[in-house]
């Protein structure tokens, strides 16, 4: 009995034993599946175990953080995928950290670190979390692993830690872009060990302060970590790595079916190879493709690269105007049928064949141009064609039928601009190899050869001794309500020379547009782009010029050679149109202030002209240092003097004649009334500047549609915040790009100028185009301060090759496709970007994939692309790669 009752008492101890330990276990096991899980991306794999128990819980871990993830993912983008690796083999057991340590032992209860960092840059916001040490993940938490599947599994912990690293290890495999490693090679311990970085050793980096590798790339619609892009140092190429390392080409996978189905983000950094002996800097192929796993957008942010979608809106089109225009006065034209038919049997007669981009033969164009060939001014077979040329006709466009697809070739010791602003005061002699205009100009100080350089003393014909800056300020003292660069911000200067009236203007805070026609001074043009300056070629002939009406501040004529007296004032009736009601018209030139007896009959006709037009002569000056004089002319704000003049010479244009159609439009000797609707755009002076950059126009109001569908005030406000915040978190800080060496500037489809506007603390100027077939919104840029010009991309720019910088073309190559082929347009990119220049394309993904094709035919350098669903986009440079073969005819037809 006394056996019995002693078995009985140790069994009973045995059941008790039993029984509190399966309580704490129940215990601890409950405390494990409330722990919440740190924040961290799904696992590549999981672990799994035979008990239900451990199935159970790995679901709900799996499940947690993949909700987790599809909040934080857009500003957690994956960088390594050795991150990828630590989690693949502590996937099962991370769990079980707040409670059971590496040694099995009981912890503290405290939350694991997490391995992602957050950074915000658009919202100011940095999280900051621990990334693991790979021999924290492998070590610990594999042991841990193994000894939770061991325990449940009847194995030993040696075997399972051997099965875990296995099935890490595949995977999380990686592909090598360059350097020559095996497409299929494992990334080792090594490798992941030298990609991890925790907190504890670089505090800086975890914080969010990160190392010149890492980069973050946030896009106003969307961001994205651990984007290594190209950077320029000048303009010399290496990759952001201090050690200037191939960047690997990492893909990210996910385990789970959701993420395996859901469509994927890519950012891929090139520094593509170029087939050229001589361009050096690209001798190294460079790649990054990263996945960006999908993800709803975090608060507000608009979806990643996806285009606005872009209206007309209550905003009526150039291309109706003009047409509109053109129509009412062909019905005067008896033989406009005739005209028509023949053009178009032309047309049929000679059908342009279909040229693919990848399959594309480049040979250098065939002129007799050579390295400043325009396409528009350079079409020899037209100009002879022409009766007559007496108002410059053979300087105006006249455009191939067939758009060209050579190449224009470079001057062969072509080198990197000079900086502004020191060039604004000389430039290489090699990037414009002209003389003549030095020879010719000497006594004025046009530019002169110095050794290697051209150099402009800041002369011209009006101001060859006191300068452009003395000049500038001669004009204010006449009139001080000219106000430069507050009242006044946006300049026409008609007959430029070489721009340095321009060029110092913006000392005064002033914007000022020169043209000038090619050749009647040799590379005047090009001579103020390759200064930095902004200018076209352009001639005051038979056509109005491709501006609208009401936008210039003052239009300025220092010895232009402008004829403005004739025909009936037909030249300075352009002017009228230009100008804004209440703006001026300066005019330096000899007849204001010689006594020639032909300057003498030019003064007497200019003021029964400008009297007739009803301008008001506001100032009249002589200078004491360059012995010259100038006169201001201002613009009437009413139709007053208009209703009660005695004159019926210049007569009042049709109501019918739309002072706003600017493309290809005949002159016609008459003026527009002014308006006078509060309302109506052209009745009040803008703000002064720099505030009328961020108004919204007064006449713009919610009644009306802007283009992207809200209500216009909105649309515009919008507009501008959308491209400050891309400008800020990704042009500038996101691709690489060293902007000391850009500036000269291209929005080829500006809607509102918001990226001028972003830009204009920058010291860059932008020519904002807006294509004939878009929303007219050019008089919404001019009234902001801003200028830019009509124009059809089917068509060539009316400048010299190698004017720009920077080009951007935001959705235009899809846009255009309907019309003309992107062949020919990319040719006239690569004819007006600078070897070294930058190209930035957004679009959808179909075209921008074909432009990467073309760009690389040509031997560009791809640095960047980014995508996701349908949209992407593209930043690549121009080398100095030029084919050889020479095509065997002239372009023109």
């Amino acid at each position: 009995m006394a056996l019995f009752d002693r078995n009985q008492r140790q069994r009973s101890s045995l059941f008790s034993t039993a029984t509190v330990v399966v309580f704490a276990a129940l215990c601890l096991v409950g405390f494990w599946m409330v722990t919440p899980p740190s924040p961290e991306a799904v696992p590549a794999a999981t672990v799994t175990a035979s008990t239900a128990d451990v199935k159970k819980a790995a679901e709900a871990v799996v499940k947690e953080k993949e909700e987790d993830r599809s909040i934080d993912a857009t500003n957690n983008f994956k960088q390594d995928s050795a991150n990828v690796v630590a989690e693949a083999t502590t996937a099962a057991v991370e769990a079980e950290k707040p409670t059971v340590d590496a040694k099995g032992g009981e912890a503290d209860g405290e939350k694991p670190a997490s391995k992602n960092q957050s950074f915000d840059d658009e919202n100011g916001r940095t999280e900051g979390g621990e990334l693991v040490k790979p021999e924290t993940a492998e070590t610990d938490g594999t042991a841990a692993a193994a000894a939770a599947v061991a325990a449940s599994q009847g194995t030993s912990v040696e075997d399972t830690v051997t099965d875990v690293k296995e099935q890490a290890s595949t995977d999380t495999k990686e592909t090598v872009g360059s350097g020559g490693q095996d497409a299929n090679t494992e990334k080792t311990p090594a490798d992941t060990k030298e990609s991890i970085v925790s907190q504890e050793e670089n505090p800086k980096e975890a914080a969010g302060g990160g190392s010149s590798k890492k980069q973050t790339f946030d896009d106003e619609n969307g961001k994205m970590e651990g984007v290594d892009v190209v950077k320029d140092d000048g303009n010399n190429t290496f990759i952001s790595e201090d050690n200037a390392k191939p960047i690997m080409e990492e893909t990210t996978t996910a385990a789970t079916d959701k993420t395996e189905d859901a469509a994927a983000a890519v950012v891929s950094t090139e520094a593509s190879a170029v087939a050229n002996p001589d361009d050096t800097k690209t001798s190294d192929v460079v790649e990054e493709e990263q996945k960006l796993l999908p993800e709803a957008l975090p608060n507000g942010q608009a979806e990643l690269l996806m285009e606005r979608a872009a209206q007309n809106g209550s905003f009526t089109t150039q291309t109706a105007e003009s047409t509109n225009e053109q129509k009412t006065r062909a019905e005067k034209k008896k033989n406009k049928k005739k005209k028509k038919a023949a053009s178009k049997a032309e047309a049929e007669a000679e059908p342009e064949a279909a040229v693919s981009l990848p399959t594309h033969v480049w040979k250098l164009c065939n002129t007799s141009t050579g390295e400043d060939y325009i396409p528009c001014l350079d079409n020899e077979a037209a100009i002879k064609k022409l009766k007559t040329d007496i108002h410059y006709e053979h300087r105006e466009r006249h455009c191939p039928s067939h758009p060209p697809t050579c190449l224009v070739p470079a001057p062969p010791s072509y080198k990197d601009p000079i900086r502004w602003p020191v060039s604004r005061s000389k430039i290489w002699y090699h990037n414009v190899p002209h003389t003549q205009l030095a020879e010719f100009k000497k006594r004025q100080n046009w530019v002169k050869v110095s050794g290697e350089y051209l150099t402009f003393p800041g002369g011209g014909t009006q101001f060859k001794t006191g300068g452009a800056l003395h000049y500038i300020d001669l004009i204010q003292q006449a009139f001080p309500e000219v106000a430069w660069g507050r009242r006044s911000r946006v300049v026409l200067d008609v007959g430029c020379g070489v721009a340095s009236f321009g060029g110092f203007m913006f000392e005064r805070g002033v914007l000022t547009m020169s043209f000038a026609p090619k050749d009647e001074h040799e590379a005047q043009v090009q001579f103020a782009l390759e200064r930095g300056i902004p200018a076209i070629s352009a001639v005051m002939g038979t056509k109005r010029l491709q501006f609208p009406s009401n936008v210039f501040d003052i239009v300025h004529c220092a010895r232009c050679r402008v004829p403005w007296h004739i025909n009936g004032g037909l030249l300075l009736l352009e002017v009228n149109r230009l100008v804004r009601p209440g703006g001026f018209f300066v005019w330096s030139a000899t007849p204001v202030y010689q006594k020639l007896p032909e300057d003498v009959e030019i003064w007497g006709d200019m003021v029964k002209l400008t009297k007739a037009m009803c301008w008001e002569m506001v100032a009249k000056t002589r200078d004491t240092i360059d012995r010259v004089g100038l006169v201001v002319f201002r613009k009437p704000m009413s139709n007053h003097c208009y209703e009660t003049r005695r004159q019926t010479e210049p007569p009042l244009c049709n109501p019918s004649d739309d002072p706003n159609a600017a493309w290809n439009i005949s002159l016609r000797a008459c003026m527009h009334r002014v308006p006078t609707d509060p309302s109506v755009r052209g009745s009040r002076w803008p703000q002064p500047w720099p505030e009328r950059a961020e108004k919204v126009p007064y006449w713009l109001n919610s009644s009306q549609v802007g283009v992207y569908g809200k209500a216009a005030p909105e649309d515009f406000a919008a507009d501008y915040a959308h491209w400050k915040k891309v400008v800020q978190n990704s042009y500038l800080a996101g691709m690489g790009i060293d902007w000391k060496s850009v500036r000269n500037v291209m929005d080829m489809r500006a809607v509102y100028g918001g990226l001028a506007a972003a830009l204009r603390d920058m010291n860059v100027w932008v020519m904002n185009t807006v294509n004939i077939d878009s929303p007219d919104t050019l008089p919404v840029i001019y009234e902001r301060g801003m200028f830019g010009i009509y124009h059809d991309w089917c068509e060539s720019f009316s400048t010299y090759p190698r004017s720009y910088d920077l080009l951007h073309a935001d959705h235009l190559f899809s846009k255009l496709k309907a019309r003309c082929k992107v062949l020919p347009v990319l040719v006239e990119v690569d004819r007006i970007l600078r070897p070294n220049g930058k190209l930035i394309v957004r679009d959808d993904k179909e075209t921008v994939d074909e432009i990467v094709e073309g760009v690389r035919s040509m031997h560009w350098e791809v640095r960047m692309t980014v995508s996701k669903r349908k949209e992407a986009m593209l930043c690549a440079r121009k080398t100095m790669w030029r084919p050889t073969e020479i095509e065997p005819g002239p372009p023109t037809r």
